[in-house]
């Protein structure tokens, strides 16, 4: 089934068993993935800790956490794990929690020092609320995590403008156009997630209003910027593999939600501690 020259996918708990990847005995830290996060800001700092404490309940090797606005000991406090010196990595993390009018273009963030060494590491890439700008700019595989009001601003501002009303009222179009407009995959977040990339769209199922919640977004980026880790070289063999590990990752999001909620609210705290348990489920 085609819409748009794309295969339409419906995501299930079987499709992210076969993103998660599983070490042996013969693996240690550096070979199970190695995660850039450049994230949080002096407004935003929460994100920082958020996204790395995600990422590490996902599993990866290795985090390295590349500070700014004083935040490392926010994260190192919560993910004493995480290292706060640049070296390589196998995948990148940019944007969560950094105000979008800080860096408002290529050449701002070339200017943040950071960056400089993300852009020199051509490494697959998720890109969140304030590196948004930064879709089509890099060399590597790159996915987006918009949600509509973002979708639109930045449609908007490549010359394709478009309301969050017209958005929210037919996703599958426009994340598809975004897709062929940014040439980046693209994950439209909502009750129902969306994922696309110029072959393919992927549905996930509705998730759980409960996750309707501040910090919730920071969970999801740690959660797939970590699968990413693990998954750079299927990645970077195959273009279709960034939107199936993005895939998962919403997988997992809404799977540790329903398992932190038990129908009931929750935080993105308590998103955080049902990750691994999504994980082992999906792994039965």
């Amino acid at each position: 089934m085609a819409q748009n020259n794309r295969i339409i996918k419906k995501w299930s708990m079987r499709d992210t068993k076969h993103c998660i990847v599983v070490p042996t005995d013969l693996d240690q830290k550096y070979s199970r993935g190695v995660l850039g996060i450049i994230t949080g800001s002096a407004q935003y700092p929460g994100a920082a800790v958020l996204t790395t404490s995600a990422a590490a309940a996902t599993g990866l090797g290795l985090i390295r956490f590349y500070s700014s606005s004083g935040l490392a000991h926010l994260v190192l406090h919560t993910t004493p794990s995480a290292v706060v010196q640049p070296g390589k990595v196998s995948a990148w993390l940019i944007g969560s929690g950094i105000p979008s009018d800080k860096y408002l273009n290529f050449s701002t963030w070339l200017r943040h020092r950071w960056f400089k060494l993300a852009y020199l590491q051509s490494m697959p890439t998720l890109l969140d609320a304030g590196a948004l700008e930064l879709a089509g700019s890099l060399e590597q595989p790159t996915l987006i995590t918009p949600h509509s009001g973002e979708l639109s601003q930045l449609l908007t501002q490549r010359g394709v403008p478009v309301s969050v009303e017209a958005i929210e009222g037919d996703p599958k179009k426009w994340v598809q156009v975004a897709a062929s407009t940014l040439g980046v995959t693209v994950l439209l977040k909502g009750a129902r997630t969306l994922v696309a990339n110029d072959e393919i769209l992927i549905e996930l199922p509705v998730a759980t209003p409960w996750l309707a919640t501040a910090g919730s977004g920071d969970v999801l980026a740690g959660i797939i910027a970590a699968l990413i880790a693990t998954n750079t070289i299927n990645i970077l063999n195959d273009p279709n593999h960034l939107a199936q590990v993005a895939a998962a990752g919403a997988f997992i999001h809404s799977s540790a939600a329903k398992i932190a909620s038990r129908g009931g609210p929750i935080s993105a705290e308590m998103l955080v501690t049902g990750i691994s348990g999504a994980i082992i489920q999906t792994l039965k």
